[in-house]
C-alpha cells in the first residue's frame, strides 16, 4: 500500500533518546554519548524520553560541570532510576513512585542525607519540566524536607583524632585519607577527587575545585607528607605518577566500569568513592567524614587562630558560616570551667 507523504513505514518508531548498549551509572556517561537527539537528528517526543536519557542530558548540562556536583547528583539520580527502571518513559512515572523510591532508598537515613538526595532528585525533575519542557513527575508533597538538628558534639577531641590515626589496625589508605582531611580541613569530595599529578609534594599542597567551581589550594602538614609516598608506592617499588590518588580495593567489573579519568593507569583500580570512604570511617571510628573538617576548624579556634585565617584554611566565604565550625569544643569548655571552681584551701 502506498504511503502518504511523510508517513513512516510500518513498525518504524521515533527514537526514544535512550543510550543503547550501555550499562548503568557512570559507565553510560563515560561512553561520551550524551545527546538527546535521535539517530535522524530529531528530538525525541516529549512522552518518549526515558529516565536514563533524561538523567544523562541533565548530567551533561553546565550546572553539573563541577566534578563534585556531578558526582553527588549522579549518585542520587542513578539509584532512583535503577529502582524505577532506566528504560521507562519519564512521562509514565507517577509522583507517588518518586516518593516511594526516595523512602525506600533514604527513608531511614539521617535528615541531612535525606535532604541532600531529595534535593538532587527535585533539581533534576524540575530542570526536566522547566528547561526541557518534558512531561515529568515531581517529588510528592508528603516527601517533604526534614528538619536538621544542629549537632554541637560534631567536633572530635584532638587527642581522639591522634589516637585514631596512630592505630596499627587502620589500613594505610584510610589513615592517609583521614589525616589529609584533618590537616587540610577540606571537604571529603574535594580530596577524593584529587589525582596523583595534582600533588605538589614539595610545598605540601594541591589544587581542588571548590563548591562554587573555583580552583583553590589546600595545604597539609608533616603527618600527611609522611604517608603520601607510602600510599603512592607500587608493589614493584616504583611510584604511581598519574590517576586517582585514593583507589578502591579491587578493579571494577566491566558492567560498571567508570570513566577513564577515574581509573588508575598503573593498577586498573577505580577511584575510591565517597560512600565507601564514609562506611569505612564509621566502621573503624563511628565518625562521619565531615567531622574531620569540622574538628580541624574547631581546634584552630581553640588555639586562638584569628577567624580570618580559619576562613582561609576552610575556604569559607561567609563569617557566619565559619563561626558554626569554630565553636569551642568539649575539652576547651571543660578547661575553662576550672575558673568557676571555689578557691583552693591553703594549709
Amino acid at each position: 500500500m502506498a504511503r502518504r507523504p511523510g508517513e513512516r513505514p510500518a513498525g518504524q518508531v521515533r527514537d526514544s533518546g535512550t543510550l543503547s548498549g550501555t550499562s548503568s551509572g557512570t559507565a553510560q556517561r563515560a561512553s561520551g554519548v550524551r545527546h538527546e537527539r535521535g539517530a535522524e537528528g530529531r528530538r525525541p517526543a516529549r512522552g518518549h524520553v526515558t529516565l536514563a536519557a533524561a538523567a544523562d542530558t541533565f548530567l551533561s548540562a553546565p550546572r553539573t560541570a563541577n566534578p563534585n556536583t556531578h558526582r553527588a547528583y549522579a549518585s542520587a539520580i542513578d539509584r532512583v532510576i535503577d529502582r524505577l527502571g532506566r528504560d521507562r518513559p519519564l512521562a509514565e512515572v507517577a509522583d507517588a513512585e518518586i516518593g516511594t523510591a526516595l523512602a525506600e532508598l533514604w527513608g531511614a537515613s539521617a535528615p541531612a542525607t535525606w535532604n541532600r538526595n531529595r534535593a538532587a532528585i527535585t533539581s533534576w525533575l524540575t530542570w526536566c519540566q522547566t528547561k526541557k519542557h518534558w512531561v515529568a513527575p515531581s517529588v510528592p508533597a508528603d516527601a517533604e524536607r526534614r528538619r536538621e538538628s544542629a549537632d554541637e558534639t560534631r567536633a572530635v577531641a584532638k587527642t581522639t583524632i591522634h589516637r585514631l590515626l596512630s592505630r596499627r589496625d587502620i589500613p594505610l589508605r584510610e589513615k592517609t585519607l583521614w589525616r589529609m582531611l584533618y590537616e587540610t580541613a577540606a571537604r571529603a569530595a574535594e580530596i577524593l577527587a584529587l589525582n596523583v599529578e595534582d600533588l605538589d609534594l614539595e610545598h605540601r599542597r594541591a589544587p581542588v575545585r571548590s563548591k562554587g567551581g573555583a580552583i583553590e589550594w589546600v595545604y597539609w602538614d608533616s603527618g600527611t607528607a609522611h604517608l603520601l609516598p607510602r600510599l603512592l608506592r607500587l608493589p614493584d617499588g616504583s611510584t604511581r605518577t598519574h590517576g586517582p590518588l585514593f583507589l578502591s580495593e579491587r578493579r571494577p567489573v566491566p558492567a560498571r566500569r567508570p570513566a577513564a579519568a577515574d581509573v588508575c593507569p598503573h593498577t586498573g583500580r577505580a577511584r575510591l568513592g565517597y560512600d565507601r570512604a564514609r562506611v569505612l570511617l564509621d566502621k573503624y571510628a563511628g565518625l562521619d567524614l565531615h567531622q574531620l573538617r569540622h574538628s580541624a576548624a574547631t581546634h584552630l579556634g581553640e588555639a586562638e587562630v584569628p577567624l580570618q585565617l580559619i576562613m582561609g584554611k576552610t575556604r569559607h566565604k561567609n563569617p557566619r558560616t565559619a563561626m558554626r565550625y569554630v565553636k569551642p569544643g568539649a575539652e576547651a569548655i571543660a578547661g575553662v570551667t576550672e575558673h568557676l571552681a571555689p578557691p583552693r584551701r591553703r594549709h
